[in-house]
């Protein structure tokens, strides 16, 4: 046995692991998934929407926003971050037939979204807090769907559904499976309190806790995964809403995708860094997220590792072999060296193919869309086998720039 087995069944058994997890939970919690908190009390609301160069998309979110039947949504707080485009003159024609819409602008522009959502939350004086991205569509229902889970004290924050609006492309196709992937192993997490993120789209907080912990940190690039490991750090959790559902628009452009990937896993990698002192201790971000993390991290580069080892090694070899084996006029290939015996690398191979295959078709199965075709099954193969790959050299980029120093947005 050479010393990569072992490194690949440790890798098959982490991987199977948290697969094996997911599913025990979810059958535990299989009727109670679309459950949520109906409303019983109406809380006042504010929704503070940061915008930077949005001119495309910000007229239609606040349109959205605006139909939203929540009635105790007191206030659209709209922070134009000095924007070079045209958003400015489209936010205020809106605050001039709105009066719910309150337009502010920062007095220079902040970078990070952390910037402008903190300064447009000095201007909320309600009992909860919202923010939106510019690029967001939320349904006329998410926010009723939400808001009713702040009838439990311990809970600071909630989150919805997000999935993707745009999906002309293949590359918008792929985004829009990830996405419901994502929605579905966070509303199984919500069941163990480990939801890890409030994600930019849509995300309400209790305003008191909120402030309790200082907003955002304007330090990190992911303030929506920061500011959740702050709120759990205090012992309070986050539920998911899965009938509350935002549309968002992704990125059309690999370049475009690729960068943004890259600053949320080196967000994350901020956070892990932060609390680090954490791990390991007592409540849900040391015991369960922070390992959940960090495992994730593991498991991404070593299966990079392993792939490019084996590519090397397995050319190496040919190469090698096929050469001398022409130089000296020696048998290439002989019927003894073929092996069809299948080993223990490829029997967990094929567990781990399964499992996931099985955990992608049964999560995409869970969100219908009226609005939009099913999935392809080319475009499920082509994410199981070409989107998820890319992921590893996307941590090993994440990590690469935070050694260097490289933490822009």
């Amino acid at each position: 046995m050479d010393w990569l087995t072992p490194i690949f069944l440790f890798y098959s058994f982490i991987s199977l692991y948290f697969l094996s997890l997911y599913f025990l939970i979810c059958i535990s919690n299989y009727r109670k998934f679309f459950s949520y908190s109906p409303l019983k009390k109406v809380k006042s609301l504010s929704i503070v929407v940061p915008c930077y160069n949005k001119e495309s998309t910000i007229g239609r979110s606040l349109e959205k926003l605006l139909k939203v039947k929540y009635p105790g949504l007191k206030k659209i707080i709209v922070v134009d971050d000095c924007s070079t485009d045209n958003s400015y003159s489209i936010i205020r024609s809106y605050a001039k037939k709105h009066k719910i819409i309150k337009i502010v602008r920062t007095p220079s522009n902040t970078g990070r979204a952390a910037g402008a959502k903190n300064y447009g939350a000095k201007f909320v004086k309600t009992e909860l807090i919202g923010f939106m991205d510019a690029d967001s569509y939320v349904s006329e229902d998410a926010l009723e769907k939400m808001v009713g889970f702040f009838d439990n004290p311990r809970v600071a924050g909630v989150t919805p559904l997000i999935l993707v609006y745009n999906r002309k492309g293949l590359l918008e196709r792929l985004q829009a499976i990830e996405y419901k992937i994502i929605g579905f192993t966070r509303r199984l997490l919500n069941f163990v309190e480990g939801v890890y993120v409030t994600p930019g789209p849509l995300a309400i907080y209790r305003k008191s806790v909120f402030e309790e912990i200082g907003g955002f940190d304007e330090k990190n690039i992911t303030e929506d995964i920061e500011i959740t490991w702050k709120i759990i750090s205090k012992g309070y959790f986050v539920q998911m809403s899965p009938l509350a559902r935002v549309y968002t628009v992704v990125p059309t452009k690999f370049k475009e995708w690729f960068k943004q990937r890259v600053r949320w896993n080196l967000g994350g990698l901020q956070s892990i860094i932060k609390y680090r002192r954490h791990f390991l201790k007592r409540g849900m971000l040391g015991v369960f997220v922070l390992p959940l993390f960090v495992f994730n991290w593991a498991i991404g580069i070593m299966g990079l590792g392993i792939l490019i080892y084996r590519i090397v090694r397995t050319l190496a070899i040919r190469y090698l072999s096929t050469y001398y084996s022409i130089e000296y006029q020696t048998t290439i290939l002989r019927l003894n060296d073929i092996n069809l015996m299948p080993n223990v690398l490829i029997f967990f191979g094929a567990i781990l193919l399964v499992f996931s295959l099985t955990f992608t078709l049964f999560a995409l199965s869970k969100f219908s869309e009226k609005e939009f075709k099913k999935h392809g099954i080319l475009d499920i193969l082509l994410y199981m086998f070409v989107y998820l790959l890319t992921y590893p050299v996307i941590l090993l980029t994440s990590a690469i720039n935070y050694l260097l120093g490289k933490e822009k947005w």
